[in-house]
């Protein structure tokens, strides 16, 4: 019985060279390769069922006879295949024009909320978002801002029409407000996004730009925790030699408040022509303070057990700022002649 598979195997074998001779297309090959290839149906896997009728002195031959026809296929089929071409060479056409795909790359907007997001999250915080629909509450009264501020004024704020608690978010800090309603301190998380305000676009204005607030509460929380944090946070997106000044400011939201500059990164204050600092030697760069008492007390947090800091800063403004952009809406034209520099 041996000897009838043996000439079997190679009359299959045969055959096989015969029908590669005849392919002429990749739908004909794959036809060819699972008739013999074919775990239940092609020839050589029929053969396989053949093992069990033979003595148990013949199986370990036969198996080496057709694992040797086996991998005679294969090889036989791989040249075939190869001899055919690939798919997409049957379908050129040569008349078609060329495609000259030209790789894209990430939005300096982008790439800067990126950096940003990665040092905090390094430092422990998290990110956390929110709608930019908000409502009137989120967005003023829980941050303590009075009824006659005038940001809550039309000619300042997008008003949602038909709606009298409606609008699109001024700031981030609506986030902070969500978090902190929802969640129970120690917290510690950074709200990038975009914001909405009446502003007519111009070289530094623009009516739909970007921010990243960062807030921290726990119990103990004092200024110098809030110092520390700016100082490693621009520290590592300016540069080590990057010096810190504060300087007292009011935001409704924070008590005691602070704007803080950086020193010039382009000139260190020694170049009275400076197109970054106008020869000053100091850029403003952010604004923060403690979180107010009241503003705690709104979200149900107690503040004589827990305190708080909170910052904000543009994206744009560092855009500008680190990478001299002279003019806002540069960033929002999709002039690929400006993008094209920072990718």
């Amino acid at each position: 019985m041996i000897d009838n598979l043996r000439i079997e195997i190679e009359s299959i074998k045969e055959k096989l060279l015969n029908e590669i001779e005849n392919i002429q297309s990749h739908e004909e090959f794959q036809k060819l390769r699972d008739r013999y290839l074919s775990r239940k149906r092609g020839l050589l896997s029929s053969l396989m069922m053949k093992l069990k009728e033979l003595p148990a002195k013949d199986k370990p031959l036969f198996g080496s006879l057709i694992n040797t026809a086996k991998k005679f296929t294969e090889e036989k089929l791989r040249e075939a295949e190869g001899n055919l071409g690939t798919e997409s060479e049957e379908k050129i056409d040569g008349y078609l024009p060329e495609f000259n795909i030209v790789a894209g790359s990430t939005h300096l907007i982008t790439f800067i909320r990126r950096s940003i997001e990665n040092i905090f999250l390094n430092m422990g915080y998290l990110i956390a978002d929110g709608p930019e629909i908000e409502l009137d509450e989120n967005n003023f009264t829980l941050l303590n801002f009075k009824e006659d501020h005038p940001a809550r004024d039309e000619q300042d704020t997008f008003f949602i029409s038909g709606y009298d608690n409606l609008l699109l978010r001024t700031h981030t800090s609506p986030v902070q407000v969500r978090y902190m309603k929802n969640n129970k301190p120690p917290m510690k998380i950074i709200s990038p996004g975009k914001v909405f305000r009446k502003d007519e676009p111009d070289a530094t204005h623009v009516p739909v730009f970007h921010q990243i607030e960062g807030l921290l509460v726990d119990s103990g929380i004092t200024f110098s925790h809030l110092k520390g944090t700016l100082e490693l946070f621009l520290r590592t997106l300016f540069g080590n030699e990057t010096l810190l000044r504060f300087r007292p400011g009011y935001f409704p939201f924070t008590e005691p408040s602070a704007e803080v500059d950086i020193s010039c990164f382009l000139c260190s204050g020694e170049d009275k022509k400076c197109r970054i600092c106008k020869g000053s030697g100091w850029l403003e760069i952010l604004g923060s303070g403690m979180v107010h008492r009241e503003v705690l007390n709104n979200c149900g947090i107690d503040p004589d057990k827990f305190s708080g800091f909170a910052f904000g800063l543009g994206i744009e403004r560092i855009a500008m700022l680190k990478y001299g952009v002279t003019d806002l809406r540069y960033l929002y034209e999709n002039d690929l002649r400006f993008n094209n520099q920072f990718g």
